[in-house]
């Protein structure tokens, strides 16, 4: 068994699929209004997501001082969480 892998974050992504969807699409660095176009999901499920994922460490903001425009991006974790998920 995988120790570096917290199997409760492999569970809080597979119980939503807007959080799954925000994690797959941030290879790079993108906007929350940009997901929210490329996914088809309102902005609101967008941001409540990106805050969600940030909590547990699996997306990262590049930009937390700027008030419009925030960049994220998925952390080296989000990978290893992401890709746990794939394999299910």
């Amino acid at each position: 068994m995988d120790k570096e892998i917290n199997w409760q974050d492999v569970s809080f992504i597979i119980s939503s699929e807007y959080r799954k969807k925000v994690l797959e699409k941030l290879v790079f660095p993108q906007t929350p209004s940009k997901l929210s176009k490329e996914i088809n999901i309102n902005i609101a499920h967008i941001s409540r997501a990106l805050t969600e994922l940030e909590s547990k460490k699996l997306v990262e903001c590049l930009t937390p001082d700027s008030n419009k425009g925030k960049l994220y991006v998925i952390t080296a974790y989000g990978k290893k969480i992401l890709s746990k998920v794939s394999t299910l």
